[in-house]
């Protein structure tokens, strides 16, 4: 059933500081217009310059995830962009004036309450899936996160710290409802002992127990209870799905994590969008030789296959391949033909060379059939035997038997290649070809 896009019937703001630089922070979310995605705009910067959250645009992936656009970017978009994929919303704007959004208590519900408030609408366009048609997986040491084809998102991980100790677990099926009740609520957290590191380094300089939880050896450092008992593997599930927007499109998989965190996440995105978009590139790109299942061609498929294009393809169909050794070829001799009126005026006949170079684009097809001939280009080397029996003249149609004879090491081929008009064979040769990867022509 298809899905409608979804945006937002009005803007609504929300104020708090930033957890990383500390800074205070207005994020003002808007309508967004069809098919246009999630896109950031930098409102305390001269030219109010926009940064859309793709993959192309990640810049930092330390303990949150950074997008940069020129000399303006914005720390720390994952909790904002899970709350948008988590309740269904396609199509937004989120304007803020500094360079992060506000950590509110460290999960992504005041959010989620900004949307609600915000009022998701319907739009006209539907709303585009990435599906999966094999797995995608990355790994690092003990950490790996693999996407199976699914029909939904579902999300299993397993958290856990480097001491091996508060291991948590959960499998869950992700939609707006389940999104809002079950992971939007979950806080972020960090272990005690990288406290002073990451202040170090110029983090957490907003962090406060307000904004987090702390884990010190079997203590849970909190202003609040634990909202779940599972807390912390629920964040990480918040994270992915903010990451995995990204994407640019809403996804269909079942991820399943095993420590994951910022870097992975996007590793697998990247790898993700370098899958699907090399399975449009195939699609849209013809097959430049013969699938094993083509027992027949079109002329479309022959213009895919062959190189050669007006006035010099003489293969008009292939009306049937055997395995890969005979190929039986048509090609229909019009009064129309670009050589008629030069050979000869008034008494109109093929040129013999042209039937050898009909037979030769024949066998080429032939060859290409062979497993070994993907990327590859078969090129007419010489010709021996070559017989001609009877003038081909206009309204005959040339039936182009061509049997291969020997293949060399999948470099060199010998066909055996025969024009019929009729039952009479009209034309014949033996032909051979040098197999050549496409590009090394020269």
């Amino acid at each position: 059933m298809a899905i409608k896009q979804r945006s937002l019937r009005r803007e609504r703001s929300i104020k708090g500081k930033s957890l990383h630089t500390g800074e205070e922070v207005n994020l003002t979310i808007k309508p967004g217009k069809v098919g246009s995605g999630y896109l950031f705009r930098r409102i305390d910067l001269f030219g109010k310059p926009e940064i859309r959250p793709s993959f192309a645009n990640v810049t930092d992936l330390v303990r949150s995830t950074t997008i940069t656009n020129g000399n303006a970017n914005v720390h720390t978009v994952e909790h904002v962009l899970s709350a948008l994929r988590g309740c269904g919303i396609d199509n937004a704007e989120i304007e803020i004036d500094a360079s992060e959004p506000p950590i509110m208590d460290g999960s992504s519900r005041p959010f989620v309450n900004l949307i609600m408030e915000a009022e998701p609408v319907e739009q006209e366009a539907e709303r585009e899936f990435i599906e999966l048609t094999e797995p995608v997986t990355v790994s690092s040491g003990n950490r790996s996160i693999i996407a199976l084809p699914y029909d939904g998102l579902r999300i299993t991980c397993t958290s856990a710290d480097d001491r091996g100790s508060h291991v948590q677990h959960l499998s869950i099926d992700v939609d707006p409802e389940t999104y809002i009740a079950q992971l939007a609520p979950a806080r972020t957290f960090t272990i005690y002992e990288e406290i002073e590191e990451l202040l170090k380094i110029g983090k957490i300089r907003g962090g406060s127990l307000d904004s987090a939880i702390v884990i010190k050896g079997d203590k849970i450092l909190s202003k609040e209870p634990l909202r779940f008992e599972d807390e912390f593997v629920r964040h990480k599930i918040l994270d992915i799905v903010g990451d995995f927007s990204l994407l640019g499109k809403a996804l269909h998989a079942h991820i399943i994590a095993v420590r994951p965190g910022h870097s992975l996440n996007s590793e697998l995105v990247g790898k993700i969008i370098e899958r699907t978009t090399a399975k449009k590139q195939a699609k849209k790109s013809p097959k430049s030789f013969v699938l094993p299942d083509e027992t027949a061609l079109d002329i479309r498929r022959v213009l895919d296959v062959l190189p050669h294009r007006f006035p010099f393809v003489l293969v008009d169909r292939v009306e049937s391949i055997e395995g890969n050794e005979t190929l039986v070829a048509i090609k229909n001799v019009s009064i129309n033909e670009p050589f008629f009126p030069g050979h000869f005026p008034g008494h109109p006949v093929m040129p013999g060379v042209l039937q050898l170079e009909a037979m030769a684009q024949a066998a080429g097809i032939l060859l290409l059939r062979m497993n070994s001939s993907e990327g590859k280009v078969a090129f007419f080397m010489s010709a021996d035997k070559v017989k001609f029996r009877k003038p081909v003249v206009p309204g005959d149609q040339l039936r182009i038997v061509a049997k291969l004879d020997r293949v060399r090491g999948n470099k060199l081929a010998t066909a055996k290649v025969e024009c019929r008009v009729g039952e009479q064979v009209v034309s014949s040769a033996n032909l051979m070809f040098s197999i050549v990867d496409a590009g090394d022509e020269g």
